[in-house]
């Protein structure tokens, strides 16, 4: 069981990984307080309904995930307002390109990289679990797979809709459909295959209803893939801005990914003892 390491997290700003049309595209990485060998990894992608916000508002997270033996890596990716849908899964899946092709340099075990995301992340995050090639777009490693092992998204858009709201119609922008808002809503990928997914959210959300993670929960329990849901009574959008409850966001995610990537195990409950 993951615990968390005494002493200080390394944090490395402004790193590039990639490069699209006219500048570079940067993260943060967050090294855990004691060198090891092969840790597993976490791609940590940042929300703002895909138009505003920056990788260092998961800093939190960054740092507690390191706490915990993972190599954080919190992304930039190309906001509405500089191009529109895919860009936004083509910049994160070249994130997780370049952590799998420089795993020995950042010392991650390659075969465990999971994806966190938050609201607008977290969408992009279960993006990241959708098997198929439309969304690796032409950033650097295009030949490295951008496969996670697992996903944790926080209060996650799962279904699109053109002319749903103003953020959506920004993402998919004067070309948008309803066709591309289905292929661009990961309840449209839920199968069998689905990396284990661990979904929370707010029963309190007015900005993204609680049915959203419902109903991707839903979707990838029918189909057979490895999934759980948790919810917070009275909680709004953003309810992990409390620290109390980003706490818990850690402790949740940690959990999982450890039950399901870092050391794969089934959950037994001890045989009862009576009362």
């Amino acid at each position: 069981m993951l615990q968390l390491l005494p002493g200080r997290v390394t944090v490395e700003n402004d790193v590039v990984f990639g490069t699209t049309g006219n500048r570079d595209l940067k993260c943060d990485i967050y090294h855990p307080p004691s060198d090891g060998g092969r840790r597993p990894g976490v791609l940590i992608v940042h929300g703002g309904a895909w138009r505003s916000g920056d990788r260092s508002q998961l800093r939190y997270y960054g740092i507690q995930l390191a706490r915990y033996d993972f190599v954080g890596v919190a992304c930039e990716y190309r906001l509405s307002g500089e191009a529109h849908w895919p860009a936004q899964i083509h910049d994160a899946k070249a994130a997780l390109r370049w952590m799998r092709a420089n795993a020995n340099k950042l010392g991650i075990d390659e075969g465990k990289i999971c994806v966190t995301g938050n609201s607008a992340g977290a969408h992009l995050a279960l993006m990241m679990g959708c098997d198929t090639d439309a969304f690796e777009g032409e950033g650097g490693n295009i030949n490295v797979s951008s496969k996670c092992a697992a996903i944790s998204a926080i209060y996650p858009p799962t279904t699109l809709r053109f002319n749903k709201n103003d953020a959506e119609n920004s993402l998919l922008g004067a070309a948008g459909s309803d066709e591309i808002a289905t292929k661009a809503s990961p309840i449209s990928y839920a199968n069998s295959s689905f990396p284990p997914t661990i979904l929370i959210h707010g029963n309190a959300d007015q900005v993204v209803p609680n049915s959203e993670s419902f109903n991707m929960y839903h979707a990838l329990n029918k189909a057979g893939a490895s999934v759980e849901l948790h919810v917070f009574d009275g909680a709004p959008h953003a309810f992990d801005a409390l620290p109390e409850f980003a706490k818990l966001c850690v402790q949740l995610m940690t959990l999982f990914f450890d039950h399901k990537v870092v050391n794969p195990r089934p959950v037994i409950v001890p045989a009862a003892t009576g009362q």
